[in-house]
């Protein structure tokens, strides 16, 4: 019998309609477009402006997208998966909330929290449901309206995040899709990049939402080194255990940082055309980026492609992960 793999049989994005850019901050906070631009590669972010949504609703319209492209009725999803940093409510889960938004009612739906890392950690967990035949067809979403917990008078952090949602589609393959990942977790770095209110540890009270500890923490240079060093090393360890040339692969990385993809990129020896950058487009939108990516450049792909997906973000959490392209352009 042959090895089952899940593979990626569709993807899609959303991305509301309004967009911040740094011509904007700059009458928020003192920065300007030249600043941003030099330190992050951003020049503007999407924003979801309404304050009675959440990151369900971002995911529902890629969904939908993605359910008609690929003439899928919503009875016919086995699971649902939703990595989020910024979930609608502590529960339900996220994606209970999108498969009832999508009329999806024989699957099973739960939330995976790793922040950056999520969409990959997600993956990894899902294709363990394929390749074992429990599912058919799991949709996996990576949705976040990072503007909830953006501190828009914190010129250090308010340029760096946007709001969007990915979604793809996994199914068995025998040829093509997830070969491998590797994935990590340091706790120790949480103090460098976290909420500081909000949990079960702090909860909300005036005294947190007077001291902003609401809003997204970051000591910006710790993190940017870590996630250079840490992307890096990992996505070269991946490169060799599977012995992939660097003019054939495609690298997927995290969007948080024009710098950190250019450095993970020089590391693996590629050239810039086999690196998926729209940073400059929507800034980090944490679990999205990665899928976000490789909807923007679905039409370049094919079938047997090798990608290695590559993320970090707060926990520390970080990993890399390996598949094979399973179509051609439609």
């Amino acid at each position: 019998m042959k090895k089952v793999y899940a593979a990626i049989t569709g993807v899609e994005s959303y991305t509301p309609p309004d967009i911040l850019t740094n011509s904007d901050l700059e009458k928020m906070v003192d920065t300007t477009d030249e600043w941003i631009v030099t330190r992050t590669g951003i020049r503007e972010r999407h924003i979801l402006k309404d304050p009675n949504k959440g990151s369900s609703d971002l995911a529902v319209p890629a969904v939908k997208k993605l359910l008609e492209k690929k003439s899928i009725h919503p009875d016919e999803i086995d699971m649902v998966v939703c990595a989020s940093a910024t979930h609608d409510m502590a529960f339900p889960a996220t994606a209970n909330i999108i498969s009832d938004k999508c009329g999806i009612r024989n699957a099973f739906s739960f939330d995976v929290s790793a922040a950056c890392s999520g969409f990959i950690y997600m993956l990894a967990v899902a294709s363990k449901f394929i390749e074992t035949g429990t599912c058919k067809k799991i949709l996996c979403i990576g949705a976040d309206k990072m503007s909830t917990i953006t501190d828009y008078t914190d010129r250090n952090t308010c340029p760096l995040f946007g709001d969007a949602s990915g979604v793809v589609l996994l199914e068995p393959n025998t040829e093509y899709g997830i070969i491998d990942h590797i994935l990590r977790t340091d706790g120790s770095g949480r103090k460098h990049l976290y909420l500081k209110a909000g949990g079960s540890a702090r909860p909300a009270s005036h005294e947190t939402v007077d001291a902003r500890e609401h809003y997204i923490y970051q000591e910006g240079q710790t993190v940017f080194k870590m996630a250079v060093s840490k992307m890096a090393d990992i996505s070269v360890e991946m490169m060799r255990k599977h012995n992939l040339p660097a003019d054939k692969l495609w690298l997927v990385p995290h969007q948080a940082n024009l710098r950190i993809i250019e450095a993970v990129a020089r590391r693996m020896d590629l050239d810039q055309e086999r690196v998926m950058i729209n940073i400059q487009k929507y800034g980090n939108t944490t679990t999205a980026t990665i899928p976000l990516a490789i909807h923007e450049y679905e039409g370049r792909l094919r079938k047997g492609d090798p990608l290695i997906l590559a993320a970090f973000g707060g926990g520390f959490t970080w990993g890399s992960l390996y598949l094979t392209w399973a179509y051609d352009p439609v």
